[in-house]
């Protein structure tokens, strides 16, 4: 790259959410968000250091559940695996959020594995208003990160 040469920042309304072990997209979303994740610090002293301080070393990952928010259809797919879960059963499900260009080719993805719907939040009716009616899931998930596309 020349000097000079600029690089734009990618849109944030080119996405797609990929659910499943095999990469399979659920629905559209119009929204998703929460692909936060946090290192606690772990403060440590030996009783013969010399500093009068604690070191801080690398603590447990914490990763935010994910967001995802839709207008709501009568495709039963992410209702169902709610259900499952809510039922007791251990539907873990492995998935992707991935970035696209301007021309829709994949540019970032962010995986993230062993995935189950914690919360799953209805839509909000008003007579007075035209917008779509949303659902909201969030899941709940063991390890977010971002991969090579």
């Amino acid at each position: 790259m020349a000097v000079g040469d600029r690089v734009d920042p990618y849109r944030g309304f080119n996405f797609r959410v990929e659910i499943g072990n095999g990469g399979e997209e659920v629905a559209a979303f119009r929204e998703a968000s929460g692909m936060n994740f946090t290192i606690d610090p772990v403060e440590y002293r030996a009783g013969n250091s010399p500093d009068l301080h604690p070191i801080k070393e690398f603590g447990m990952r914490k990763f935010q559940n994910l967001s995802l928010r839709r207008g709501i259809t009568t495709e039963p797919t992410l209702w169902q695996w709610f259900a499952n879960v809510s039922s007791g059963v251990a539907d873990r499900r492995d998935g992707a959020v991935v970035l696209l260009d301007e021309l829709h080719n994949d540019v970032l993805r962010w995986k993230f594995t062993s995935g189950w719907i914690c919360k799953w939040e209805g839509p909000a009716f008003n007579a007075m208003q035209s917008e779509i009616a949303i659902e909201a899931i969030e899941i709940c998930l063991e390890k977010f990160e971002m991969v090579a596309v």
